[in-house]
């Protein structure tokens, strides 16, 4: 943290992530299938937003089982992509002890590109140390570098810290598939500013400090509520907001981010920050340093 100073801010997104992926057997059947948990959408009816594997067995009416002894089951009320289906889960006790049975059954949901078994230390291993708010379906990968006692260090040094929420869904990770990146579309999430946090970026600001933003999730997230003048505004709502090159940001003039794979929206936003040719330079050698990319990956502070 020596490039930080009193007064600078870092913005972190105290988003948790939930163990979002459920393996469950269809009714009659017995066929094996997996169930990742996008969103909540009624907490009354425990309607959920989710993906299956495989998508072709799942029909409308069709109910799915989970657990050993059928703890859990859910029915599929409509179809909303090729993949994506709304599940209405069959729950008579309260919300609080259907998420605890959630805990229970669902696993972390790691990425594909992780080539290995789930295993329990991951419940706590993917997931900032700061993690607090519960709804993310992926970490943000830029903070899993602070340990606690970093964040002590730059507590004593004297620089703010600032969370802000941004609940991650799988759309962050999305390919670009188009030509024109202006047709790309970036799927919603949910955002949450405090107040408390806009006024300790805007004093930051005001006093033209360092305002670092730790991960992609923040810059997006800051850049969908800030104000005309350069500000930033409470907010408490979704963002589906895309940054490409050319765009001028106007809140945070540093970055904390990890190295991302070709293609991707987020590779894309860090070149819109520090330059294509910058960006370029730089990824060619975390390739020839080896660096390690992805989640659990290397990090790097865009200036």
């Amino acid at each position: 943290m020596v490039f930080f100073g009193p007064q600078d801010v870092l913005i972190l997104n105290d988003t948790k992530v939930f163990p979002a992926r459920l393996y469950g057997r269809k009714e009659k059947t017995g066929a094996k299938i997996e169930v990742f948990l996008l969103r909540e959408l009624n907490k009354d009816s425990f309607l959920w937003d989710v993906l299956v594997d495989p998508a072709r067995k799942i029909r409308i009416g069709n109910k799915l089982y989970f657990g050993k002894d059928d703890e859990l089951v859910a029915e599929v009320i409509d179809n909303t992509t090729s993949r994506g289906r709304t599940l209405r889960f069959l729950y008579d006790g309260t919300y609080d002890e259907f998420k605890k049975l959630i805990e229970e059954l669902g696993e972390t949901p790691l990425p594909k590109y992780i080539k290995r078994e789930v295993k329990p230390s991951d419940r706590e291993r993917y997931q900032t140390v700061y993690a607090k708010n519960e709804g993310a379906v992926a970490a943000p990968t830029a903070g899993l570098h602070f340990s606690k006692e970093l964040l002590k260090r730059v507590e004593l040094k004297g620089i703010e810290l600032a969370n802000i929420t941004l609940h991650v869904g799988l759309g962050t990770f999305r390919p670009i598939e188009v030509e024109d990146l202006s047709k790309h579309k970036m799927d919603s999430e949910q955002v949450t500013i405090s107040s408390q946090a806009a006024e300790i970026v805007n004093r930051a600001k005001d006093h033209k400090k360092k305002v670092c933003a730790v991960g992609t999730t923040v810059m997006r997230a800051i850049e969908t509520s800030v104000s005309t003048d350069g500000h930033l505004k409470p907010y408490d709502g979704w963002t589906n907001k895309f940054i490409y090159p050319p765009y001028d940001f106007r809140l945070a003039n540093c970055m904390i981010t990890n190295f991302h794979v070709p293609g991707s929206s987020l590779l894309i936003m860090v070149c819109a920050f520090g330059g294509y040719d910058l960006m370029m330079k730089a990824y060619k050698e975390a390739i020839k340093s080896k660096y390690k990319f992805y989640s659990y990956g290397d990090a790097m502070l865009i200036i």
